[in-house]
């Protein structure tokens, strides 16, 4: 069920049967994930705008699981002896679907320090050993996504004609830091053009290596963290860039 992300080159990787378990008691769920991951688009120029906060685009994705019966929610777990609360934890997940089988549990990284993962993963973890949640799924940056951002960024900003940091502007860049002006100008006295000196510095400090994407979750899966919670992992490719 997973070949039309296949098809359109997303990183899948599946854990502890997930995919035998979400064909078998989740296929309709699993369907509408396909669907709205399959229909995601990202406009270069987002990204470039994208500023501080979670990004639109971020934000757009997370409104069609959330319209498509998948919300945010906390799981309150409590340990009771003896009629003593002993432990209240609250683990709250970006998207939880309650199905008659069961329920999933789906959580977006677009962006964020990469430890991030140790958490969604340890949660889904905790949750399936009470049998909380069947199947937890992560979709984040893909490793072609990754690989693509200074290529597509540095080609948008060519495009557009953008020669300076005034230029920004067309896409909502109104202020910078004085370090990352004199990143760029560092590298623009080098004979480097604006286009590719701003990409540099921008991928480099808004989507670098302790950020969360493909690599750094395959780390953490590779040795175990998780387990044995069913997992479906997802990386989002360089295919949903339009610009």
């Amino acid at each position: 069920m997973l070949e039309p992300l296949h098809a359109l080159d997303f990183d899948i990787l599946v854990k502890n049967h997930a995919d035998a378990i979400l064909t078998q008691d989740f296929p309709d769920d699993l369907c509408a994930v396909i669907e709205i991951l399959a229909s995601f688009k990202l406009d270069v120029a987002e990204i470039i705008g994208g500023g501080g906060g979670e990004a639109i685009f971020t934000q757009r994705l997370r409104k069609s699981l959330t319209d498509a019966g998948w919300p945010k929610h906390v799981f309150n777990v409590q340990t009771i002896v003896d009629g003593a609360e002993r432990e209240a934890i609250g683990h709250e997940i970006d998207h939880v679907k309650n199905c008659s089988n069961g329920t999933l549990a789906l959580e977006i990284e677009w962006n964020n320090k990469d430890p991030f993962y140790d958490r969604d993963l340890e949660n889904f973890q905790r949750l399936h050993v009470i049998s909380a949640i069947s199947v937890g799924i992560i979709v984040t940056r893909g490793a072609s996504l990754q690989d693509a951002f200074l290529r597509r960024i540095s080609s948008r900003l060519q495009r557009d004609g953008i020669v300076d940091e005034g230029g920004l502007e067309i896409y909502g860049i109104t202020e910078r830091t004085s370090a990352q002006r004199r990143a760029v100008e560092k590298m623009t006295q080098r004979q480097i053009p604006f286009a590719d000196a701003f990409s540099r510095n921008f991928v480099s400090s808004k989507f670098g290596q302790a950020t969360t994407h493909w690599s750094k979750l395959r780390i953490r899966v590779d040795r175990g963290v998780g387990n044995p919670c069913p997992l479906l992992l997802i990386g989002l490719p360089e295919t949903i860039l339009e610009g």
